[in-house]
């Protein structure tokens, strides 16, 4: 999995009042939880948009104040009208200690049922997944290279070693339906082909 670094300082009072400060100063206070004790910091707001507005999910290796500490983002506090972040909330990232995380799917290949008319639709774009970090991947490649006309990928068909999905195994992953013009082609149409 992909890290990044980020730098921070921490923030000597906790509150509504000491949040509007810290946001005025052009930084996001965040949190880091998990192991031992909580950690309130701030982090300059530039820095963390690059992280939040991405499809990407990484490891954040946090310096705060010459504490290092490795973690990954659970949560996202965000301005109703304006998109502005407005809290971060971290987990840490202990070795030997199982993360849950949300990883992004990635679709490849061409669909034989896409090239017949299908059309395909994808009714995730992450799945919910448990792993040590060291098992964790970038993304979840799905390959729908064979799929046809009414063919689906289910989570359950979805098989990464060390890690385990918290979503239904009958939800569908991705599928490619009928749409209007589409050619239904036979396993024997396409032998002869």
């Amino acid at each position: 999995m992909k890290k990044v670094s980020l730098s921070g300082s921490v923030r000597k009072n906790v509150g509504k009042k000491d949040a509007k400060l810290i946001r005025r100063e052009g930084l996001v206070p965040a949190v880091l939880y998990g192991n031992k004790e909580q950690t309130h910091f701030a982090l300059k707001e530039v820095d963390i948009k690059k992280l939040v507005f991405t499809p990407n999910v990484y490891i954040v290796e946090l310096d705060i104040d010459g504490k290092k500490a490795d973690g990954i983002i659970k949560e996202v506090q965000m301005h109703p009208v304006t998109d502005r972040i407005l809290h971060v909330d971290f987990q840490e990232v202990v070795d030997g200690k199982e993360v849950k995380i949300e990883i992004p799917v990635n679709i490849t290949g061409l669909s034989v049922g896409v090239k017949n008319g299908g059309k395909l639709r994808q009714n995730f774009r992450k799945l919910k997944a448990v792993a040590l970090v060291d098992k964790l991947p970038d993304t979840i490649d799905v390959d729908v290279t064979n799929l046809k006309i009414g063919g689906k990928i289910r989570v359950g068909d979805i098989d990464i070693e060390g890690v385990s999905f918290l979503n239904p195994e009958s939800a569908v992953v991705v599928a490619v339906q009928m749409a209007r013009g589409a050619k239904v082609v036979t396993d024997e149409e396409e032998e002869e082909a």
